[in-house]
């Protein structure tokens, strides 16, 4: 009993011994999991991750091969230390040569052949993947159903960096990076293997070696880190240095640039800008004097360390002359951890890659419409994408397309802006009847042709057609129905027949649409509307204008019900565009139909003219009525007319 009590004591310490070593380690096991999770999806959000995760999206049997060979191509300057001891070795114990030889051979034929072959693998890669983030790019700015991810001043700059970060304007393009990447990890690699092979010499020197050449990652690290390129600053000064190099190499601004003398204004400029974003991308890369110096010291304590060793060894006959050749090149080798690595080259490349991945949610959400919901929301024009001929429950519902379109109290201010645009907007277009927008500029004219296309949705109030909100419809549904020129139409580089009808349509209805349009003769069906294509001819700004209008009337041939005309006409003359409109409001009668128009002429013509003023309708009633009101309409139109009815005086000069 009495020599069983100590026992029963040491029994119960060592029980709650290991009670609160469980408990410690239970207590340490989720700490340690949760800081590896967190350490893991802090890994996930670097932009060196989602590069590399970028390429094997993009190609995976490609980058699996890409990152095998980088690991040969590293692996074998260790190799060929080793081979070379062996062969000194056999020379000096006089062995047979014929396996050192053919073992030295075959890894030197490796370490030359296999960097042309991963140079070459490294531009395809970079290749690939450059397609698949321009991909990517392309499906983020198409997907969204309205245009605010296209407008949102916030994503401008990761717009910029995103549109053209394969083009070499900030960095270089991926072909060529992936090659510095490449020749980067394999010295990195090459480095640690060579140091590794030193353990065969002594334990302390791969750790001395490795951590000196280590060490000079850390003491220099302001040379390869780019800090400041995913600043704001950045982005927008590369946004500037864009903007400056498009005036100077596109077609368009090349006349007015020439005319008043801005070819070296344009050129300063753009070198400045540019400069600029250079000083900020590299101000992190300036090597500072202390750094290198300490690093020159550290160095140099290693290399003393490890080199003495290997020299006091063989002259004391300790160490073979084949090992001490192996050793030798190994820590000679180790310089490479020195110049490799995830360097610059890695991170010009990987943070556009990263700017064009963060694109994609913000620009999903602000370009996102509300889908229609309920179930009585009409599903509007089915099995087709207003192509001519195609029809469905809203033709079904008004017979000829047309309907009333009612705006009420419809507020709307550009996401970004903090500006509103319009304010309690009230507008009702009679089904089948013309309504002319006018207003001076600024005034949200365009901006309420935007919301009735639906590529934006009102922030208060709504847009009904015969009654129904058009946020009920789907967003396809409801612009098939709708037939459309904007004052910025799109040109196409294709043949006059694609210009015209996109989706397809009948020649006969595509000849129809320019006759009615003031095109007819313009050109051949099959010509290319752009001079840099064989028979390509160039319109004058007229003639586009007139193509696009028989873009339109195809589309109202082809069933669309309410047309929108935002400055159809504003490249025709006077006489050009009266004749124009006539046709084009014949050719749409009986469509609900809304013209934006700054010539009074014109819009006299429309069944009803409101003037907007400050987002708000002002005015509303007939060319007549307004005329008679004496108010705003009638003071712009007295101004309008006065150019044209009384002489006005310049230089002395009456001009008549």
């Amino acid at each position: 009993m009495v020599a069983g009590k100590p026992f029963e004591r040491w029994r119960v310490a060592g029980t709650r011994r290991r009670g609160l070593t469980v408990r410690l380690i239970g207590g340490i096991i989720p700490i340690v999991t949760l800081s590896a999770r967190q350490n893991a999806g802090r890994l996930r959000q670097r932009q060196e991750w989602q590069f590399f995760a970028t390429t094997f999206r993009a190609r995976p049997g490609l980058a699996g091969l890409w990152w095998g060979i980088v690991v040969l191509r590293g692996v074998l300057p260790a190799g060929f230390a080793v081979a070379m001891g062996v062969l000194i070795g056999a020379i000096d114990d006089g062995a047979p040569l014929v396996a050192p030889l053919a073992l030295t051979g075959v890894i030197f034929l490796g370490m030359q052949v296999l960097g042309p072959i991963h140079m070459a693998l490294s531009r395809n890669m970079g290749d690939q993947t450059a397609a698949w983030l321009y991909d990517r790019l392309t499906d983020y700015c198409l997907e969204p159903a309205g245009l605010g991810h296209l407008e949102n001043p916030g994503l401008a700059a990761d717009q910029a960096a995103a549109r053209d970060f394969d083009l070499g304007q900030s960095a270089p393009p991926l072909r060529l990076s992936m090659g510095f990447i490449a020749d980067g990890i394999v010295s990195f690699v090459s480095g640690v293997a060579c140091a590794l092979v030193l353990f065969g010499y002594v334990w302390w020197a791969p750790p001395i070696l490795a951590g000196c050449w280590l060490a000079t990652h850390w003491l220099l690290r302001e040379s390869g880190i780019w800090r400041d390129r995913n600043t704001d600053e950045v982005r927008r000064a590369q946004q500037d240095a864009e903007y400056h190099y498009r005036l100077a190499v596109d077609p368009a601004p090349a006349k007015e640039i020439r005319l008043f003398g801005l070819a070296d204004w344009v050129l300063n400029r753009f070198v400045l800008r540019r400069r600029r974003l250079h000083e900020l991308q590299f101000e992190a890369t300036r090597l500072r004097e202390r750094s290198v110096l300490l690093s020159l010291a550290v160095v140099l304590t290693g290399n003393l360390a490890v080199f003495g060793a290997i020299g006091r060894d063989l002259v004391g006959g300790g160490l073979a002359l084949g090992a001490a050749v192996t050793f030798t090149q190994a820590a000679i080798g180790a310089v490479a951890i020195a110049f490799g690595g995830l360097n610059w080259s890695l991170d010009s490349a990987a943070a556009p890659v990263a700017a064009v991945l963060r694109l994609r949610e913000p620009m999903a959400t602000a370009g996102a419409l509300p889908a229609p919901s309920g179930p009585s929301c009409p599903s509007g024009p089915t099995g087709s994408s207003g192509r001519p001929g195609s029809a469905g429950p809203l033709t079904a519902q008004t017979g000829s397309g047309a309907g009333e379109l009612r705006l009420r109290g419809v507020t709307f201010g550009y996401p970004g802006t903090g500006t509103t645009v319009l304010r309690s907007l009230d507008l009702t277009v009679p089904a089948g009847s013309s309504v002319a927008i006018v207003g001076r500029n600024g005034a949200g004219k365009t901006t309420l042709a935007k919301l009735i296309c639906r590529l934006y949705d009102p922030d208060e109030g709504s847009i009904e057609f015969d009654g129904v909100d058009i946020r009920r419809f789907e967003v396809e549904a409801w612009r098939a129905h709708i037939s459309a020129v904007f004052q910025d139409y799109i040109r196409f580089e294709w043949p006059l027949r694609d210009n015209v009808a996109p989706t397809g349509a009948p020649d006969d209805m595509v000849l129809a649409a320019l006759e009615a349009a003031g095109a007819h003769g313009l050109a051949d069906l099959d010509t290319v509307l752009a001079k840099g294509y064989p028979g390509g001819i160039d319109l004058s700004g007229g003639q586009w204008q007139r193509v696009a209008l028989a873009r339109t009337l195809v589309a109202v041939r082809g069933g669309a019900g309410v047309v929108l005309l935002d400055e159809p006409t504003a490249q025709l003359d006077a006489r050009g565009e009266l004749e124009i409109f006539s046709r084009v409001l014949a050719e749409t009668r009986g469509r609900t139909t809304v013209l934006i128009s700054h010539r009074f002429s014109t819009v006299r013509m429309a069944d009803l003219i409101c003037v907007v003023e400050d987002g708000a309708v002002v005015e509303a009633g007939s060319h007549d009525q307004l005329m008679r009101a004496n108010g705003r309409y009638r003071t712009m139109f007295d101004l309008q007319a006065q150019r044209f009815d009384e002489p006005q005086e310049v230089g002395g000069d009456v001009l008549a």
